[in-house]
């Protein structure tokens, strides 16, 4: 009877906080297998988060997991490399204007930077939970490491769980600041080759321009775009697509395991964790937001209309954005196909948010 025992007193020692843990991860578990939302990141930070909250379980292994992979910064830099081999400038190098919605759709972090520091957040740590409007986990967990921010856990965690949740998220938004007529707006694409040279060259120029503008955000661009030129240099076909599969799940799926290592009770389900988790929602929202204002406000003044709902694919998240966008695409009118001007917003809010996240430790670094 003592393995009855034994049961019994691991029960008693669950306490509501951790009750709720429990609750969460499996929330977090049902998206992933049941909505199909991210299973790679939310179904093993689901099943972290489960197990980092059972009484009197170790959770060393998992701290030299954080440590390594999240503390040195190996997780974001080599999930970037896997990102950028999935990215296929085309369309955007085909529509550069779609640019201006990558830039258009950072306006979130702005906002709840100066809303972070009128609820008297200290500089760095307002700049780490600002950095959740980028809808970029590697840049979040990179600006808030290197400020060293208390509220690393809860900052991680919100950028991770709001990108698994773009396609929840944004759809509301969106109604809400578009009418159906302007969700059924048709964009024609032509599709075109763009050359070589030009797919070669482009990574390359964009990593010196970006380093030379933010100088703090050069290491994470340059593995987003190291990871972009092997995939379009033509002599690396096989470890291109090893990068693009292997790499990116394996490291995301590590990533989901040491993130939850934030989630354990007595750190998590505190008042100030609930602001923070706030203020990245509201940084999400005004993201989307900014991308279909801007896109409304070009319609005023040009001849062929954009679909406002491209805009608001410019923020990083990708592509769950641009498949967001393109779902509501064909809800408005079946024959309305928007995945390819999306994916060039998409993908240009991926180079901004990086950018956004060097600029924002430049200028906080100049006032500290």
């Amino acid at each position: 009877m003592s393995w009855l025992f034994t049961l019994f007193s691991g029960f008693a020692a669950f306490s509501w906080q951790q009750a709720t843990m429990l609750v969460i991860g499996g929330v977090m578990i049902f998206l992933a297998i049941r909505k199909g939302l991210e299973p790679a990141l939310l179904l093993p930070m689901g099943f972290g988060t489960i197990l980092v909250n059972l009484p009197f379980v170790q959770t060393a292994a998992l701290s030299a997991l954080f440590d390594a992979g999240i503390s040195h910064e190996l997780f974001p830099l080599l999930l970037f490399i896997g990102i950028g081999a999935m990215l296929d400038f085309g369309p955007l190098l085909k529509e550069p204007k779609l640019a201006l919605f990558g830039a258009a759709a950072q306006a979130g972090i702005l906002c709840t930077f100066f809303l972070a520091r009128a609820l008297h957040f200290p500089l760095a740590d307002a700049a780490s939970v600002a950095i959740i409007g980028a809808a970029d986990g590697p840049t979040a967990i990179y600006v808030s490491n290197y400020f060293h921010s208390a509220y690393q856990g809860a900052i991680l965690v919100a950028a991770y769980s709001y990108m698994a949740l773009v396609p929840v998220l944004q759809p509301p938004v969106i109604r809400l600041l578009t009418t159906r007529h302007e969700r059924g707006i048709h964009m024609e694409y032509r599709p075109g080759e763009v050359k070589k040279l030009t797919r070669i060259l482009f990574p390359i120029l964009v990593t010196i321009l970006a380093a030379t503008l933010a100088p703090q955000s050069a290491e994470l661009i340059g593995f987003l775009m190291f990871g972009n030129l092997i995939r379009e240099c033509g002599v690396l076909d096989a470890l291109s697509k090893t990068a693009q599969h292997e790499l990116a799940n394996l490291v995301t799926l590590l990533l989901g395991f040491s993130v939850s290592l934030s989630l354990k009770a007595d750190t998590f389900l505190r008042p100030d964790t609930l602001i923070v988790l706030a203020l990245g929602l509201f940084a999400f929202t005004l993201d989307t937001a900014g991308g279909v204002l801007l896109a409304k406000l070009l319609n005023l003044f040009c001849r062929k209309k954009v679909n406002p709902m491209v805009g608001a694919a410019g923020i990083s998240a990708f592509p769950m954005s641009a498949r967001t966008v393109q779902k509501l695409g064909l809800e408005a009118d079946p024959y309305n196909h928007l995945l390819m001007h999306a994916a060039g917003a998409n993908i240009a809010g991926q180079i901004f948010s990086v950018l956004a996240g060097g600029l924002l430790i430049s200028f906080v670094e100049a006032r500290l």
